[in-house]
């Protein structure tokens, strides 16, 4: 064991001086990135319509291209996935990384190259376990396997010889030969798309092996884990993996089920990283196990842009680079990629909490709030509300969404919380209060319309019965995966639906 850690050190060197470079001359690094980028794709259709060849400086690059959003370049996606190529990168497309979005039915379609594979996702896991074992040398994770929750993925029904899928699938589905033999299950059951079997073949093939680390999405393990638990009859998951001690996660908010897998894993060796790896790129990895912000990985081949959320309504809201950002404002991320995102609006929120090195948090969605009455609550907001009220009352939540109730001629604004509990609190108006008075506390526009109850009234919470969300994502076809519920919505469309299944 102490041959092998030595081994991986040695390997992992060199990339952990990578790192510390990148955090070291950040602008120089980014700056070096978009050059690459700009030269690599001067030879493809976007780079002949904008004429890359031509482009100098940062302030070219930003005149010429827009900022642009899925639907700006759905028709060059669609283009893609009919097999045209050399669109907006040089090199084969065909993979597609199928987001369902988390507010809008409708599936995006992300190109993912060759070299966003190797140089970023891939690169990005390999990083994950440079970063853990520079910060546990004496790890045994090489021990055993790694047990991933992924998704499953199909051959396109537009054209035969490319395929799409969850991202989880497609970096499953491209990884080495050799990585068969340091994970579990193999990838016939990994990628199953029915979930309610993969949940029994997966269980049937870990309950054995000795598995030493964890990655997925949290909302989701939990249901495996839960499955896995009460078919070997254990307390607890060290009892059948007893040298577990990694969860790598990702994808949602850690937590609301941070209390769930604690109960779980109780072991104190148990150690957790968060990601943020989305269909677009990898983009960060915590690297301090005290700290929840997520260090920005500088050199996977994407250059990163920032608008300021207030600006988002303008016209031409106006995109900083890095050096350009504020500590604790929220920003909307716009990334040029070498998967061919040029200057792309992804939809998620960030707000930065050092800048040497460049570290963040994961704020929110652009389109996931609830804004009906002026009070802009993200969910940030919502998360550190419903961990206070979890906490302070003894309880756990397994999922819930809210949405504004509108006013009326005989009723004020209010926000509406569906919430299913893992663990209901003893008193749920003593909840509701710790809830809206930590909503308050967190964000200063909900506080001004709540004042004296004139705008908005107190949160109304109804409580679901157990497994509405599960039933809701199952007739959705929307079970695994990395598939989630939306938190936050500012119409009722989705929480009437439920409160219909929850009579």
């Amino acid at each position: 064991m102490a041959l092998i850690n030595s081994l991986v050190s040695w390997l992992n060197t060199k990339r952990l001086s990578q790192i510390d470079f990148f955090k070291n001359h950040p602008i120089e690094t980014q700056k070096e990135t978009l050059t690459q980028l700009i030269e690599q794709a001067s030879n493809t259709e976007w780079g002949k319509k904008y004429d890359f060849k031509s482009i100098r400086t940062l302030s070219e690059f930003k005149d010429r291209l827009p900022v642009q959003t899925y639907e700006d370049i759905e028709p060059y996606i669609n283009r893609l996935r009919n097999g045209e190529q050399n669109i907006f990168w040089p090199s084969e497309i065909k993979w597609f990384a199928k987001s369902s979005g988390t507010t809008n039915s409708k599936s995006k379609f992300i190109p993912v190259s060759k070299e966003a594979l190797e140089d970023c996702h891939f690169r990005g896991g390999k990083d994950i376990l440079a970063i853990y074992t520079s910060l546990f040398p004496e790890t045994g994770i090489f021990k055993g396997k790694g047990l991933t929750l992924g998704g499953s993925h199909q051959i396109n029904n537009i054209k035969n010889d490319s395929y799409y899928g969850d991202l989880s699938a497609i970096l499953i589905q491209n990884l080495p030969f050799w990585a068969d033999f340091i994970r579990t299950p193999d990838t016939s059951i990994v990628l199953m798309d029915e979930w309610e079997e993969k949940l029994n073949k997966m269980t049937e093939a870990t309950l054995n092996e000795n598995v030493t680390s964890l990655s997925g999405v949290p909302s989701w393990f939990l249901v495996l884990l839960k499955h896995i638990l009460n078919a070997s009859g254990k307390n607890n998951i060290h009892e059948i993996w007893p040298n577990l001690e990694l969860f790598v996660h990702g994808g949602v908010s850690f937590d609301p089920y941070r209390e769930q897998f604690k109960e779980l894993l109780p072991s104190q060796n148990m150690n957790y990283l968060e990601t943020y790896n989305a269909s677009e790129g990898f983009f960060g990895i915590q690297d301090n196990p005290l700290d929840d912000s997520l260090l920005l990985m500088l050199d996977y081949g994407i250059y990163y842009e920032f608008i300021p959320v207030e600006c988002l309504a303008n016209d031409h809201p106006k995109a900083i680079s890095l050096e350009e950002v504020k500590l604790h404002t929220n920003y909307a991320i716009v990334i040029t990629t070498n998967g061919g995102l040029w200057r792309y609006q992804i939809g998620d929120t960030i707000r930065f909490t050092s800048k040497a090195p460049f570290k963040f948090k994961i704020s929110g969605r652009t389109k996931l709030f609830i804004n009906a009455f002026g009070e802009e609550l993200i969910i940030d907001n919502a998360e550190k509300a419903i961990q206070t009220a979890c906490a302070k009352t003894n309880s756990i939540i397994k999922e819930y969404t809210a949405a504004p109730v509108f006013m009326a001629s005989n009723q004020k604004g209010a926000h509406q919380w569906l919430i299913e509990f893992e663990k209901a609190p003893g008193n749920i108006d003593e909840f509701n209060f710790i809830l809206d008075n930590a909503l308050m506390s967190a964000n200063s526009d909900y506080e001004a319309k709540r004042y004296k109850n004139i705008t908005l009234e107190k949160p109304h919470i109804t409580i679901a019965k157990p497994g509405l969300f599960y039933q809701w994502l199952k007739e959705k076809g929307k079970l695994g995966g990395q598939n989630k519920v939306p938190r936050l919505s500012n119409n009722r469309d989705l929480i009437e639906e439920l409160l219909q299944k929850n009579n």
